[in-house]
């Protein structure tokens, strides 16, 4: 592949528009923010090149990327703090996109596990939903790991408490079985 046909995958469909805002975020963060939005937005524009490399459907990777650039931007305009239920929605949403396309990453990249939008017998997509939720539940765990060593290391205003590192994983895992039943239920239906 050349330079030209990456530049080309990367700017293609509207998860490719959504990748152009997201570079221009990190553009936005660096001339106008601090350096920890800055890194925080360039973690995100990473993100949205994920779905690229399992060839992810192009509502889907529209759609996590829309997610992830609104996380990114929520906690970067610290409205997590001013708007006290976007965390929840946030959780419960974006982790949820989040797992369906590291299953389908996991899926067609290594092999590993099942292609969950695969027609496949009954007892494979309730496995299929299984994987799902625990890639979600895995990334949230690593998602607060995160956020307290950030808190700890980094920069004491992003927000740590027991009740919230519970709370927020249990959306995600939340959040997660609802991907896993959406992909399967996109297999049903032929993607």
């Amino acid at each position: 592949m050349t330079a030209r046909d990456a530049g080309a995958l990367l700017v293609r469909g509207p998860g490719g528009a959504v990748r152009l805002l997201g570079l221009a975020s990190v553009v936005v963060a660096v001339v106008a923010l601090g350096p920890v939005d800055a890194v925080l937005l360039l973690l995100v524009l990473a993100g949205l090149v994920v779905p690229l490399t399992a060839r992810v459907d192009p509502r889907l990777d529209a759609a996590y990327g829309v997610g992830l650039l609104a996380a990114g931007w929520a906690g970067a305009l610290d409205l997590y703090q001013r708007i006290s239920w976007l965390d929840v929605v946030m959780h419960l949403v974006v982790t949820g996109l989040v797992a369906a396309v590291a299953h389908l990453v996991v899926a067609r990249v290594t092999g590993a596990v099942v292609d969950p939008v695969l027609p496949a017998a009954p007892r494979v997509r309730v496995g299929s939903v299984g994987v799902t939720t625990a890639l979600g539940l895995g990334l949230s765990v690593l998602w607060e790991v995160g956020e307290y060593l950030g808190n700890t290391y980094i920069d004491a205003s992003i927000h740590v408490a027991y009740r919230d590192t519970i709370g927020d994983m249990a959306l995600g895992g939340l959040g997660s079985l609802a991907a896993g039943l959406l992909l399967v239920r996109a297999g049903r239906r032929g993607g």
